[in-house]
């Protein structure tokens, strides 16, 4: 007898056997499940997702196609190989928008931003010393000789108050992360991926037989020839010796403001803080996690006085100067973030391959880590 319910029907076509099952219904997760039907279109494959919708960021993020602010990258280049960590990012993108079309992306390429009080002068002017390093660094990957540019004499333009340096980056973008997903989501169906949601997974266990065994707090079973982990931030809940952290962030957006127009993506603070015009004349702004490291290191949703009275003051003091706008939308969302800048990929036990730890940057990397994840799982 079967400890949960299942009718034959559910179990035939659901929740029996598959050659993969992928825990996270993400960007990692979908891409992966596509990437791997094209290999073998045969196989099995189903997705299991915890909520409703997606949990950790991939539906909460801010939209941005973005690899990188130089005050960012001068940063990260401290920590291994720059120009490896960027090109996954850049070719990450790109392969997202050959997988779903800049139209079901709503892809804008507008342009990415960085914005330097006058108060940051100092770090203005390293970042301002670094633009050709960088653009040297990074043409073998973007295939542009000019990355970056000085774009102070644009800052009028704006209506911003007290930035001094504004440089831009020409090949970012941005996009809409609601119909990536939905998008993603309906390509799974369609390709005959089941995506099974409020699936939360309890446990991975390898059987004598090779065997995967993913049990479900429903009470529910599948066994699989190998299994995906890609829930990112939550990856250490099954697999507790991986090193990702959890870095909560935190997002609002203000009533449609018809009267500012900012074309473009913006970073300020060393992209700890992030900010765009949506569509609807909205402003989105997110980030402040550095106010308090400790504090965001979770993966439980929630929002602070701190970080939304930061972000708040951003808007009023700096974005749209002598405006009170009414706020509409609060929310955070969960990234994983490690010591290393590339995510891990690489078996974690017998039939169990992680996909996880995007640093922040799971728009750029979550395709690109999902076609290696394919890969791996269809070279058995």
């Amino acid at each position: 007898m079967r400890d949960f319910a299942l009718s034959y029907w559910e179990y035939q076509s659901f929740f029996g056997p598959a050659e993969v099952a992928i825990i996270g219904a993400g960007l990692v997760g979908l891409t992966a499940a596509l990437y791997l039907k094209q290999r073998r279109p045969t196989w099995r494959v189903v997705v299991l997702e915890r909520g409703s919708l997606p949990s950790g960021a991939s539906t909460k993020n801010a939209g941005f196609a973005c690899f990188g602010s130089i005050s960012e990258l001068i940063e990260q280049e401290k920590r291994g190989d720059l120009q490896a960590v960027v090109a996954a990012r850049y070719t990450g993108l790109a392969r997202l928008r050959e997988l779903l079309g800049d139209a079901e992306l709503s892809y804008q390429p507008v342009g990415g931003y960085e914005l330097f009080r006058h108060e940051e002068a100092a770090l203005a002017v390293e970042c301002l010393s670094k633009i050709d390093y960088f653009n040297e660094l990074l043409a073998p990957v973007v295939g542009h000789a000019c990355t970056f540019h000085d774009a102070s004499d644009e800052a009028s333009r704006f209506g911003f108050r007290g930035v001094g340096t504004l440089l831009k980056n020409e090949c970012e973008g941005s996009l809409d992360a609601g119909r990536m997903m939905r998008a993603l989501l309906a390509r799974a169906w369609a390709a005959d991926v089941p995506v099974l949601t409020n699936c939360a997974v309890e446990a991975i266990e390898t059987s004598a037989s090779g065997q995967v065994q993913v049990r479900l707090g429903n009470g529910a079973s599948i066994s699989a020839g190998q299994a995906l982990v890609a829930t990112n931030a939550f990856a250490s809940e099954l697999l507790p010796d991986l090193a990702v952290v959890p870095g909560r962030g935190q997002v609002l957006v203000t009533e449609p403001l018809p009267h500012v127009t900012l074309p473009g993506t913006f970073h300020y603070d060393h992209g700890y803080a992030y900010f765009r015009q949506l569509p609807d004349h909205r402003v989105l702004l997110g980030g402040g996690r550095n106010l308090n490291f400790a504090a965001e290191e979770t993966t439980a949703p929630g929002l602070t006085e701190q970080v939304q009275g930061y972000l708040e003051n951003l808007l009023h003091d700096v974005i749209v100067p002598g405006q009170r706008p009414r706020i509409d939308y609060r929310w955070s969302g969960v990234m994983g973030f490690g010591p290393a800048l590339a995510p891990i990929l690489d078996w974690v036990r017998p039939g169990v391959l992680a996909a996880v730890r995007c640093n922040g940057m799971g728009v750029a990397m979550g395709a690109g880590t999902g076609w290696q994840a394919a890969e791996k799982l269809a070279n058995i």
